[in-house]
């Protein structure tokens, strides 16, 4: 699971270097969190997390900021609905959307599946060939005992614990992001990302050939201002 999704993920965030697209994303993560559980992240835990993906992402301090306090305004009322679809050669597409126009959003990503040869798919038909799992990523220090962190976090709901060369990847059901995203805190160990993925529960290889119709189509749903996340079947 873990090198297939990381591959993935780094594609992704290949995809995503672009500050102007990225920030706004971010931006609507801390102003939802905020807005469900309130503008402290020390009590909410959603909120610590969505700014502490922010961080990662080096999104500035004033940004962080002013997403927290749009909470309160009537820029927060934003919508989280998911869409799916299959693309190219058969690839599946789970997409996170976070919208203040559900018909602006659904209407640009059926155009993007349409000039692909895709289709928007009716709610619920790809979702159980998706694993939701809770993945927390932080760096390995040279003194860090990897058994010991791992026995700490079982109880914690750990399933999977996978060292990828300098990063450390910690593995959970969707159920347990709260408990073992503050099991890793409580260790002291300084948390990189963390986030509910989507992990296809039956991965598909592509050829070179067909992953270029494929990425055309990531691109353009990933540019989206209304996407926060997509997921796909590609192995």
């Amino acid at each position: 699971m873990g090198r297939a999704f990381e591959y993935r993920r780094a594609a992704k965030e290949k995809r995503w270097d672009k500050m102007s697209k990225v920030f706004p994303k971010l931006a609507k993560s801390i102003t939802m969190a905020a807005k469900d559980g309130g503008p402290d992240p020390e009590s909410n835990a959603k909120l610590r997390t969505a700014i502490l993906n922010a961080k990662a992402e080096n999104m500035p301090k004033d940004n962080i900021d002013s997403a927290i306090k749009r909470a309160s305004g009537k820029e927060a009322d934003i919508n989280e609905m998911n869409y799916e679809g299959k693309g190219p050669h058969g690839a599946l597409i789970f997409i996170e959307c976070a919208s203040d126009n559900t018909n602006r959003t659904v209407a640009n990503l059926k155009a993007y599946f349409n000039k692909s040869d895709g289709q928007i798919v009716q709610t619920g038909s790809l979702e159980f060939l998706f694993d939701r799992k809770t993945v927390i990523e932080f760096k390995k220090i040279e003194d860090m005992e990897m058994d010991e962190i791992e026995l700490e976090l079982i109880d914690a709901g750990l399933e999977e614990l996978e060292v990828v060369e300098e990063n450390v990847f910690v593995y959970g059901g969707f159920t347990s992001f709260g408990t073992l995203t503050s099991a890793v805190e409580k260790l002291g160990i300084e948390v990189t990302k963390a986030s509910a993925q989507r992990i296809p529960n039956n991965p598909q290889e592509f050829t070179e050939e067909q992953m270029v119709d494929i990425e055309k189509l990531l691109d353009k749903i990933e540019d989206d201002e209304d996407v926060q996340a997509v997921y796909t079947n590609i192995a």
